[in-house]
């Protein structure tokens, strides 16, 4: 949602664009792009030349160490992990500790497919249910009753469609995604904070927090650095916020 605002915020500003690509995908698909020049998706086949990549930083990292990415920047920060209920809470869900209940069925998202999701969900369970404690097998156990739902291909739509239709009780996500739901379906979800408020979210220890970097692909094109700035301007920095996520290094525009 903030990508898509940022996007036609500096469409605007740059009247000359002749127009703008981009995909917002698990970061696979677009390492293999950049890994083999294309992307095949049945009979079609994507050949393009991104300009900036959008990534964990390790990921990054690792497109850096082989020179298809020449820099990478942070810019911004999700703001931990909440749980996603039907409105009304009809299972009584007041902590993350009430996940463990026998009667409450839970959605993660693919441990295969979304890895880097599910890894942030599974250790932020793991993290505040047990305390600390190794003894505590939550959310294996669960996992191993069959009382975990897991998506199959894109939890950012299976996750509300789960909680909605009634085949889990709660949804583990990022704020930023819970954010999105309550906003434009008020009457059918809610969320549970897991530190802080709904409006002011101030995750607990445990509950883990996910960085995003942006890396110029090769010299970035024509446009490639001017899109990295400007994702990085105090413009942009307020679409993130509206929209649930944590600007870093904000800055302001050359004189």
């Amino acid at each position: 949602m903030a990508l898509r605002d940022c996007l036609d915020l500096f469409a605007r500003q740059n009247r000359d664009l002749s127009g703008i690509f981009y995909a917002t995908t698990p970061p696979g698909p677009i390492v293999t792009l950049l890994r083999q020049g294309g992307l095949r998706m049945g009979n079609l086949v994507l050949r393009v030349s991104p300009h900036v990549f959008i990534s964990p930083p390790e990921i990054l990292d690792g497109l850096a160490a082989d020179g298809l990415v020449a820099e990478q920047l942070p810019f911004m920060q999700n703001r931990g992990n909440v749980l996603l209920i039907q409105k009304g809470n009809p299972k009584n869900i007041c902590s993350v500790s009430d996940l463990a209940r026998d009667d409450i069925r839970l959605f993660l998202s693919n441990p295969q497919t979304e890895k880097g999701s599910f890894t942030a969900y599974y250790n932020t369970l793991k993290n505040l249910v047990s305390g600390g404690d190794p003894r505590n097998s939550f959310p294996d156990d669960k996992i191993a009753r069959g009382r975990i739902l897991f998506g199959k291909c894109i939890h950012h739509r299976e996750a509300p469609q789960a909680v909605a239709e009634g085949s889990a009780d709660a949804a583990v996500v990022f704020y930023h995604l819970a954010l999105r739901y309550i906003r434009i379906f008020p009457d059918h979800f809610e969320m549970i904070p897991l530190g802080g408020s709904v409006d002011n979210p101030e995750p607990l220890p445990g509950n883990v927090i996910g960085r995003t970097n942006m890396g110029l692909v090769g010299d970035g094109g024509a446009w490639g650095r001017r899109l990295i700035f400007f994702l990085r301007s105090r413009q942009a920095s307020e679409i993130y916020v509206y929209h649930g996520l944590h600007p870093l290094s904000p800055v302001d525009p050359p004189p």
